[in-house]
Formats: structure tokens, C-alpha cells, sequence
């Protein structure tokens, strides 16, 4: 009883239950000093509002039940990517005896470094107490998000009665990091002394003459490529697909340092350039792997599995620019999970005398080195230090880009 009865006191304006409950006590000693029909049908209009205000407030929005979904509103599903608008679901219902004229919702969305938004809006529930809010987020960056309580305010017909309530549905999300496409990559692979059977002389994939399957017949294919079985049995044009020249094992390192990047923005150009390797090394089924050099480093052996591809888009949603210790070092403790022979591609803002290190290290762990340069959004070099010229001048290729459009062009060997 003592539960039910704070429900009611905490629904209820202090102001507002004096004022009822002064004007129902009048009442009653009205009719009880003076009587008469009209003194009679007052108190009971009196009683009948009293009994309505206490019924209302033992259901409402302090029992109310939601789900939410969120998606993103493309053709993809629910992957989301930096710079989607999340679309957000919510069916709430509101239990209780008496129908609520309006809901407020207020909505707080949190990522994972503590930035927040809120999000307020309305819905009129109906007879049954159920209702259904729609609302879009801004561009979301990369990060992990989730919703935090969410808090329900109505008030009764009369505007006598506030209802507030308070219920949490867990609900939670990743936004991966921005990825271009890549057609090509122009790599020049020397001949290393260690590279092994895993190496091979040129900068593109030719085609063996091995058959590896069946495609659909492409307009300009030769005659001599049409599979004419798989077309007669299927009564479609189909082609010999042909396995390719393999290329070396790719080892692709973050520098996740805390130091070297401008801003935050810089920071998630290089988190980006790293996934859209990533993923061209899967479609291009060339074993690739990821090292990012961060606070706690992480390391994935190279794969061209897709299970192994997600596994490092995923790990870099939670990536961050705080690594403070030598680069150097953080190679040397995971030196094992890099493979003889393998191109190690250093993705850094940085051309300094970290980066001379770590390309020398490479070379005698036998791996064949290159680095893509981080530039600012202004065309300004991070550090004072800049060594391109002489890796240059070394053999060791190093392209550089300021924004994520030009990356196709630059590792595709343009301007």
C-alpha cells in the first residue's frame, strides 16, 4: 500500500494535490453543514475527479514496456558505416486503466569516448496505451553506441497530473570505419633474398592456366574462355574462371600513435585507409593481416577468410591514437605473427626517424617494406622530421594522401 500510495504522491504536483484535496474537503463539509441537491452533485463531481486522479496514477509511464530496433535505412541491413544516419525504432505501451493524451520520450545515445545526444520527441498512444516512435540520427562516426534510460513524461487530461517514468531496454551498436573502393594497388615488390616461394616479381595478377570455376559470360570475353557445357546445361552464357598468380603475404600496420595525428579527424582518415585495405585484400583473395600499433596492440595473422576480414574491420571500431611508447617496440613484441616475405605496409602520419627504424626492422625480419603517409586535410606534415625522400631513395615505396578520395589514386599508381 505504502508503494502504490508514492507512486501517486510522486505523480502528482504537491501544488496541485493540496488544491484537490483542500477543494474536496470544502466539499464535504459543505454538504455535510449544508446539504440540498446542488451541495450534493458537487461533492460527487469532487470525488469522481479524486477517484480518477488516484486510478490514473497506479498505471502510466511507470510501467511502461518498449523495444527499440535500429537499422540503417540503406539496401545493406543493418551494417552501419561512418557518416549513416541511424534510424531508430521504438514500440512502447503503456499500461494503466485510463488512455494518456501524449508520451514525451526523451532518448540518450552515448559512444563509447563519452560523447552524447539526446533525442526528445512525442507520440499519442492509443486506446490499448501503445505507440510508436520513428526518429533519425545525425551522421554517426565510428565507435561503439548505446542507449542509455530512457525517460517517459505525461500528464492526464486535466494537466492535473505528471506523469514521469523511467525504463531501460538495452540496445547497442557499431558504426565501422569509412571504406573506399580500391581497384587497384600498385605495389612494387623487389626480389628479397628470404621472400620464399610466396613472392613473386610483379605488380599485377596475372592469370594461370588453371581453371578454378565457372562465371557468367562478361561482354568481351574470348571465345576460347566460353565454357560451352556449363552453357549448354545451364542455357546461359558462362565462362572459365581462371586462378591467378598469387601475390605475397600484406601486413598492414596502424600507427595508432598519440602523438603524430593532428586531429581526430586525421586519425580516422588512417582508420579508414587501413579497413579499405582490408577489404581489398579480400577481394582480391590475397592473404592479408592487420597490426595496429596502439595502447594494447593487436595483431591478426594474414588471411583471406571472410570471417577473418570482419574480425579486423570490427577490432578497428575500437581503436584509438594512444599508443606513447616507441613504434619500434611495439613490432619487436608481436615480430613472431609477421611472415618472412610478406609486404609490411606502414600506415602512419608520420616520416620520421620512428619510421626509418621500423622500415630497417622489417628489411631483417625479411619482409619487403613500403609506407603510406597520413597527411592533414591542409596538405601540413605531421612532425618535423621528414624522411621520404630518402626511403625513396632506398628502394622502399611510400605513397601519401590527405583524404580518402585520393586513395585509389595514389596506390593505383596516379598523381
Amino acid at each position: 500500500m505504502r508503494r502504490y500510495l508514492s507512486i501517486w504522491t510522486n505523480g502528482i504536483k504537491p501544488s496541485r494535490l493540496a488544491a484537490v484535496l483542500a477543494v474536496w474537503c470544502i466539499c464535504l463539509l459543505y454538504v455535510l453543514f449544508q446539504g440540498g441537491k446542488t451541495s450534493t452533485m458537487l461533492f460527487s463531481m469532487v470525488s469522481l475527479l479524486s477517484v480518477y486522479l488516484i486510478g490514473s496514477s497506479f498505471g502510466g509511464v511507470n510501467r511502461v514496456k518498449a523495444s527499440r530496433s535500429v537499422s540503417s535505412g540503406e539496401n545493406n541491413g543493418d551494417v552501419l558505416h561512418a557518416g549513416d544516419q541511424v534510424r531508430v525504432k521504438m514500440e512502447v505501451n503503456i499500461p494503466g486503466l485510463l488512455p494518456m493524451p501524449y508520451l514525451i520520450v526523451r532518448e540518450v545515445l552515448q559512444r563509447h569516448n563519452g560523447e552524447k545526444w539526446s533525442f526528445e520527441d512525442s507520440v499519442i498512444p492509443s486506446l490499448r496505451g501503445s505507440g510508436e516512435l520513428v526518429f533519425q540520427t545525425p551522421p554517426l562516426e565510428r565507435g561503439r553506441y548505446a542507449f542509455s534510460s530512457t525517460e517517459c513524461i505525461s500528464e492526464d487530461i486535466f494537466g492535473l497530473m505528471e506523469h514521469r517514468g523511467v525504463f531501460e531496454v538495452q540496445t547497442s551498436f557499431r558504426v565501422l570505419p569509412r571504406t573506399v573502393y580500391i581497384p587497384n594497388w600498385h605495389r612494387s615488390i623487389r626480389n628479397l633474398r628470404l621472400g620464399g616461394t610466396q613472392t613473386t616479381l610483379s605488380s599485377s595478377r596475372r592469370e594461370t592456366t588453371q581453371i578454378n570455376g565457372v562465371r557468367d559470360y562478361v561482354y568481351g570475353d574470348r571465345i576460347s574462355r566460353i565454357h560451352w557445357n556449363a552453357t549448354a546445361r545451364t542455357g546461359s552464357w558462362k565462362s572459365k574462371e581462371f586462378e591467378h598468380e598469387s601475390f605475397p603475404k600484406t601486413m598492414i600496420v596502424l600507427d595508432c600513435t598519440a602523438k603524430g595525428y593532428h586531429n581526430s579527424r586525421q586519425f580516422e582518415f588512417a582508420v579508414s585507409a587501413a579497413a579499405s585495405l582490408v577489404e581489398y585484400g579480400a577481394r582480391e583473395h590475397a592473404g592479408t593481416g592487420l597490426f595496429t600499433a596502439g595502447k594494447d596492440s593487436r595483431v591478426f595473422a594474414p588471411s583471406d577468410t571472410p570471417s577473418e576480414r570482419m574480425r579486423m574491420i570490427q577490432h578497428l571500431v575500437d581503436v584509438d591514437a594512444d599508443r606513447t611508447e616507441s613504434l619500434l617496440t611495439s613490432l619487436e613484441r608481436a615480430y613472431r605473427h609477421f611472415p618472412k616475405g610478406a609486404l609490411f605496409l606502414l600506415v602512419s602520419p608520420l616520416a620520421d626517424q620512428s619510421v626509418m627504424e621500423a622500415m630497417r626492422w622489417a628489411e631483417t625480419k625479411g619482409m619487403n617494406p613500403s609506407l603510406l603517409r597520413i597527411l592533414s586535410f591542409d596538405g601540413v606534415n605531421s612532425g618535423k622530421e621528414d624522411y621520404s625522400a630518402f626511403l625513396q631513395s632506398r628502394g622502399i615505396t611510400n605513397y601519401a594522401a590527405s583524404s580518402l578520395d585520393e586513395l585509389p589514386a595514389v596506390l593505383g599508381g596516379g598523381a
